[in-house]
């Protein structure tokens, strides 16, 4: 059978500190043990993500729990049943060789965004186009899902939903991360950042009032005094408007090339892939026809009902349901 791949990436925060490759389990949503029989297997992330999608019958003796509940562990090394790990969804095995979006190379894994073309870009420039967003303060706050960022290629509707993937910063710039997250909901709910540095506190003064003073209380604030409209130190008449931040030119956006772009789709590039429906049963050779996401296939055959695994083509087994339970 074809060599077995991952799936499914996870961000291990108590030990690798990481993007690793990750194992999805369940378990019954009541007893929390891994004996329930499950009435389907899950396809896609909704199946998993979403609660309450898939049932079962619970096999543990006095239990009547009949929810699956998913979870993700690091597979990178050996965990206790209390560690979990976040799922990384938009993270895969470059299984279909598309190229990055930025850099162009064929690397793995990838981050496919979640736009109509589902762009690819490899996690370095992913990484690289977070920092440099970053430091132009070009990262969108919505009010549902928090401070994010959509395609690198601009597509319209795409800002990535699980905030989680911004951990591919690293713990230093994942902190300045969630600094300006905050500090954009502060700006959003008529706030001002003190101007002084090394300070940057989030304050919520008076409409109207323009002399601000940064009041120090449990470590944050510095004391300084300054005026609301210009961020200079605090003066009396109109502010100088050379000091204006009004005069202050937006930041350039991320551009990629669009030749780039055109190549680094993951839908695109597969389409061959994805008209592959049909393969025989490794252990009687009819042919089996895939229908959705889920890899564990039954061979139709009364005399055979093999379970087999669509990507190993391998008797269906714990490895298979941990790796790529769907793709």
């Amino acid at each position: 059978g074809a060599a077995s791949y991952n799936s499914f990436y996870v961000f291990c925060k108590n030990f690798c500190q990481a993007v690793k490759p990750g194992k999805l389990r369940v378990r019954c949503s009541v007893c929390k043990q891994g004996t329930l029989t499950l009435a389907r297997g899950p396809s896609c992330w909704d199946d998993v993500l979403i609660p309450n999608r898939i049932g079962g019958v619970c096999q543990s003796r006095g239990c009547a729990g009949n929810v699956a509940e998913f979870y993700f562990k690091c597979g990178a090394h050996p965990t206790a049943d209390s560690e979990t790990s976040v799922a990384l969804n938009l993270v895969t095995t470059n299984s279909r060789s598309i190229t990055c979006i930025t850099c162009t190379d064929i690397r793995s894994p990838v981050l496919v965004f979640q736009c109509v073309h589902r762009h690819v870009i490899c996690l370095d420039c992913f990484h690289l186009y977070c920092v440099t967003m970053l430091n132009d303060r070009q990262f969108i706050h919505d009010l549902e899902l928090g401070y994010s960022l959509p395609c690198v290629a601009g597509c319209p509707d795409s800002l990535i939903k699980e905030l989680h993937h911004f951990r591919i910063l690293g713990e230093e710039q994942y902190n300045r991360y969630q600094r300006y997250g905050a500090e954009e909901c502060v700006l959003q709910m008529g706030g001002v950042l003190c101007p002084t540095p090394g300070c940057g506190a989030g304050l919520l003064p008076e409409p109207g009032l323009r002399r601000i003073v940064c009041e120090p209380g449990n470590g944050i604030g510095c004391g300084s005094v300054f005026c609301r409209e210009c961020k200079e130190e605090f003066h009396e008449g109109e502010c100088n408007s050379l000091l204006s931040p009004q005069g202050a030119t937006a930041q350039k956006g991320y551009v990629v090339d669009e030749h780039a772009a055109m190549k680094a789709r993951w839908e695109e590039a597969s389409r061959e892939t994805i008209k592959k429906t049909t393969k025989p049963c490794p252990n009687c050779n009819i042919p089996v026809e895939k229908n959705g996401g889920c890899m564990h296939m039954k061979c139709p055959r009364p005399q055979c009902r093999f379970e087999w695994c669509w990507n190993c083509g391998l008797e269906w087994n714990r490895t298979c349901m941990g790796d790529h339970w769907f793709d």
